[in-house]
Order: structure tokens, then C-alpha cells, then sequence
């Protein structure tokens, strides 16, 4: 019997989720993140670990459609989810998103490990309808931090994205 409360017991649960369109039945320990799951478990390190305390935004996925910080969500709780990463963003036909080609094309990355974080939240921010502006993606996109400093270009290139949609 495994004693809860002991931090050092290990409580194993399987989960059944998609992960960027494929079925995935893992064991996990009830511990596990989000992001630990997608890059430790799945083998899917597109999604970066930043500050692993939901505070800069690298670990951005869509679970069910919408934003959330991977490393804030246990993977018991995706019972059912549907998750799509970076690696799962584009049609699959070998054309990237149009977000991914704008962030090309505004040269929106430098050092490029924000990148897949803030490209998935700006996938959100058109989806919800909040690309109207600059001043409009600024404030939606606020949780993503980008320590080159490139948030001119990530709003051109979120900018440019919704204007194709």
C-alpha cells in the first residue's frame, strides 16, 4: 500500500491522452508534469523548461484548445486531453505554421528558446481574437518573456500571422 503522504513513495497513474493528434496511454507518477511528461516520457523537447514555475511562458502547449504553462499542469489531470505542442503545430505536409513562417520572415527569434512558447501562445492570442493591435498582442502575450529582447519582432510576426487569417 502506498502511503500518500510520504513524499518519498512514488503513487504511478495511467493517463490517456492525444498528444499533437496520436493516442498515448502512459503510466506517470502522480507528480508529473505536463512538461516533464511531454519531454521526458514522449520524447517531445520542443517545449522548453524555463523557470519551471509558470513565470516566463517557454513551456506554452494547448491542452483541449487553449494556452496553459505546462510545467503548472499535472499530467493525471489530461485524462482525455487533447495536447498539441510545437512539434504538432504545423499541417504535416512540410509548410510551417503561418505564425512559425512569420516568426521566420520578422526574424522574431534570436537565441530561439522562447520561441516554441511564444509561438503557441500567439497561435492563442489570434485564435481568442486578441491580435488587433500591438498594444493589444503586448498585453495578451505578457506571460512570455524573451530574454534577447525581440518582443518588436514576436508582435510583427504575430501581427502579420493574424492578418492571413
Amino acid at each position: 500500500m502506498v502511503d500518500a503522504t510520504d513524499p518519498g513513495e512514488e503513487t504511478v497513474t495511467g493517463v490517456a491522452l492525444t498528444v499533437n493528434g496520436q493516442p498515448v496511454v502512459v503510466e506517470v507518477d502522480s507528480r508529473t508534469s505536463l512538461l516533464d511528461l511531454l519531454r521526458e516520457n514522449l520524447e517531445l523537447p520542443g517545449t522548453k523548461k524555463g523557470c519551471d514555475a509558470g513565470a516566463c511562458g517557454a513551456c506554452t502547449v494547448h491542452v483541449n484548445g487553449r494556452r496553459v504553462l505546462s510545467c503548472l499542469m499535472l499530467a493525471v489531470r489530461l485524462e482525455g486531453a487533447d495536447v498539441v505542442t510545437i512539434e504538432g503545430l504545423a499541417p504535416g505536409d512540410g509548410r510551417l505554421h503561418p505564425l512559425q513562417a512569420a516568426f521566420v520572415e520578422q526574424d522574431a527569434l534570436q537565441c530561439g528558446y522562447c520561441t516554441p512558447g511564444q509561438i503557441m501562445s500567439g497561435v492563442s492570442c489570434i485564435r481568442e481574437g486578441h491580435a488587433g493591435s500591438a498594444e493589444e498582442i503586448r498585453e495578451w502575450m505578457s506571460g512570455n518573456l524573451c530574454r534577447c529582447g525581440c518582443y518588436l519582432k514576436i508582435v510583427r510576426a504575430v501581427e502579420q500571422a493574424a492578418g492571413e487569417e
